[in-house]
């Protein structure tokens, strides 16, 4: 596998100050919405923060970061060639194999000029008067578009908590989301980690291994489901790419994006026998497999006690020391309420002799020291601290930007009682700007590249359906907004997971609105959902005035 480490943006070669739109992000969703864009014809510029494409894939770097879902899952559909073309080595990509591949698509497709890379877009401010948005970066560019689309990740703004004495610390800290590109060696430190959530939970046996000693320091322990990976299958592999496009429709239609087998029957629907063996069955498979055991596992506090139990068995199979498995088993939430870690050798990781657990659920950090740091009275000295803590998701990365809308409104004020969306893709009062994967879509439970295509797909027809009608401006009405929000509110009402704090609320950033942001009604019903407005005139949408329209005015 080869990918072009062609990263210079042209210094000597102005950007274009007018363009049909500008994309906010060059991940999987800005370079498919570029690809998409130019193949109907229309001019797109993309602002990029890093050095190169990649999104968080660019930024996450820490030891042991691979993806949750499978590679074979995680590519794009929209091109029956590239899944032949690419050859994916294990079952989970690590961090650099997605990195290649989204470099390899970027070089394929010809996207890189289209990417002005090192520049940070600042602000967005919507003219009344002209229909069209004015983009402002951190190197003075200044850009008018008619559509402004933001793809900037829902797991894209990193969290540092705001710990007493962090600038006194002599050692070297780093944080998990933005882990420096040359990496880090540990070998003879002393580290400690800070969270046990998805990125504690894969690079903690790395930086064990290398460690002089490790401690962890564990709020709130997480449920954690073995990976089960190792090489891809060839077979496998050449079978699937072969029909990955018919795949992929399959996908559209599923729960998570995903093809996979699920049980429609009820944990109670069988004997204590059966469902040992079906957990156990699922458990052997890998993955998410487990939480399809059942049909009501999400739904149904009784039945997800059945599977808690279950995985806090597992723990404790697993942990020698009865004390540091019981602290590791989470007891207080349903499982998959917080986001479900997949791991590679996490748990067996504090059986290691130079591994120790610190609970600090009922004795918080006080604060950091120039050596280390103190909690419960007592003080950690380390030569290095990883902050594992975390990301202001689905809407940090907004709220990051200056954004303004009609009159002024900025976003952060339109969003402060909880982010507000139609359908994930746009906001009252912000015309032609849309939202890759927003607040109020599947996004963050589904496979995100099914996710990202069929958004970029429906922002993509829109745009064109407004260029061939000559309709200067979509947004939608304020009664369609609130019958989506409260419609996601329902269907995630139906369910476990607002029962748990957690990041799909907002709950890890102190101050954020108590919102739950990601739509639980599945990819399939959403993608419906969205089918049926286009197919009802874009019911829900205003569409605005047509430029012939207003000429005749």
């Amino acid at each position: 596998m080869t990918s072009s480490d062609t990263t210079t943006q042209p210094k000597d070669v102005a950007p274009a100050t007018e363009v049909d739109a500008v994309i906010v992000g060059a991940g999987f969703a800005g370079l498919y919405m570029l690809h998409r864009l130019r193949g109907a014809g229309m001019t797109a510029r993309v602002f990029e923060a890093g050095d190169n494409v990649g999104g968080t894939w660019y930024w996450n770097r820490y030891p042991g970061a691979r993806c949750d879902v499978e590679s074979m899952e995680y590519q794009y559909g929209f091109d029956a060639d590239l899944p032949v073309e690419w050859k994916w080595s294990e079952r989970y990509a690590t961090q650099p194999e997605i990195l290649a591949y989204i470099n390899f698509v970027a070089d394929r497709l010809n996207l890189r000029d289209g990417v002005q890379f090192e520049t940070r877009v600042t602000a967005a401010t919507f003219d009344d008067t002209t229909n069209r948005w004015s983009v402002r970066t951190n190197r003075g560019d200044s850009v008018t578009a008619r559509f402004c689309i933001m793809a900037t990740g829902c797991l894209s703004s990193f969290s540092v908590p705001k710990f007493k004495g962090l600038e006194t610390f002599k050692g070297d800290w780093y944080h998990t989301g933005a882990w420096p590109h040359e990496g880090v060696d540990f070998t003879g430190k002393t580290v400690g980690v800070i969270g046990t959530g998805s990125s504690a939970i894969q690079s903690i046996p790395i930086i064990a291994q290398q460690a002089k000693h490790l401690t962890v320091f564990q709020r709130t322990p997480n449920y954690s489901v073995p990976a089960d990976n190792g090489p891809i299958d060839e077979e496998y592999r050449q079978r699937l790419a072969q029909n990955f496009i018919e795949h992929r429709r399959e996908a559209l239609q599923t729960q998570a994006g995903i093809p996979r087998s699920y049980n429609n029957q009820s944990v109670f629907d069988v004997d204590a026998d059966t469902r040992e063996r079906m957990f156990q069955e699922r458990w052997k498979a890998g993955s998410f497999a487990v939480v399809g055991a059942f049909n009501d596992l999400a739904v149904k506090r009784e039945a997800n006690d059945l599977i808690s139990e279950f995985v806090r068995a597992k723990i404790k199979e697993v942990v020698h020391d009865p004390a540091t498995a019981d602290l590791l088993c989470p007891k207080d939430y349903p499982l998959g309420t917080k986001r479900l870690c997949v791991d590679s050798q996490y748990f067996q990781t504090f059986n290691r002799d130079n591994v120790s657990l610190v609970d600090v659920k009922n004795a918080p950090i006080e604060e950091i020291t120039e050596k280390g740091l103190i909690t419960g009275g007592k003080e950690y000295e380390f030569d290095c601290i990883v902050f594992a803590t975390g990301f202001d998701a689905m809407t940090g990365a907004l709220a990051n930007i200056d954004i303004r809308g009609r009159q002024g409104v900025a976003l952060t004020d339109a969003w402060s009682a909880g982010p507000r969306t139609y359908l994930g893709l746009q906001s009252v009062g912000f015309p032609n700007m849309f939202t890759i994967t927003g607040p109020g879509s599947p996004s963050v439970f589904s496979n995100m590249i099914v996710s990202i295509e069929q958004h970029v797909d429906w922002i993509t027809d829109c745009v064109e359906y407004m260029r061939a009608n000559n309709i200067d401006t979509v947004e939608p009405s304020l009664e369609a907004q609130d019958q989506w929000v409260d419609h996601v509110n329902e269907v995630a009402n139906r369910t476990l997971y607002p029962q748990t704090d957690s990041w799909y609320l907002g709950a890890n950033i102190p101050g954020k609105p108590r919102v739950f942001m990601p739509y639980a009604g599945g990819v399939g019903a959403y993608g419906q959902k969205c089918k049926q407005v286009v197919e009802d005139g874009y019911e829900g949408f205003i569409l605005g005035a047509s430029a012939r329209e207003l000429a005749s005015v």
